[in-house]
């Protein structure tokens, strides 16, 4: 729980506008990885294509950037266009590389609570308690980015193991 402490608060200093909602996907792809991405590999390829062609190329951005268990989210912005084959190879092979559960998900998810609470990260315990409250009625799905979030950091990016 440590790292995911660091990689929380990390993500926090780099990412002041982040949201609760922004918080639980790092924790998501944290310990299930993007297997939810892949349904087809031919349309996952194709849509890395068209996203990367969206992406303005940003040399300042890291080439990725941890987000625990083994994982990374490697930033579009900051990619070569003959990089996108392997991106798009390690992203497939790399979906089910983490096998995720819903009690250590859950731990995860109280660890967030507890740093909230603490002041470590920028939203309010209040904010994310409402958040945690519809995303468990909800089961747990797989979530966007928050608009705000969106809106200030363009994400463009997928998640592979470190080894990339």
């Amino acid at each position: 729980m440590q790292e995911l402490k660091r990689i929380l608060t990390e993500h926090a200093a780099r990412y002041p506008l982040m949201e609760a909602q922004d918080a639980v996907k790092l924790i998501y792809q944290n310990e299930f990885g993007a297997a939810h991405m892949i349904k087809d590999e031919a349309a996952c390829r194709a849509a890395l294509r068209t996203e990367y062609a969206a992406t303005p190329q940003n040399s300042l951005l890291p080439r990725h950037e941890d987000i625990g268990n083994g994982m990374v989210r490697v930033h579009l912005a900051a990619l070569a266009e003959n990089e996108l084959e392997a991106l798009g190879t390690a992203f497939i092979a790399g979906a089910g590389a983490v096998r995720g559960t819903l009690s250590r998900f859950r731990a995860k998810l109280s660890l967030l609570e507890t740093l909230t609470a603490e002041g470590l990260l920028p939203f309010s315990a209040q904010a994310l308690a409402a958040y945690l409250a519809a995303y468990e009625a909800a089961g747990f799905p797989a979530v966007s980015h928050s608009e705000t979030y969106r809106a200030a950091y363009r994400p463009a990016y997928r998640v592979v193991p470190h080894k990339v």
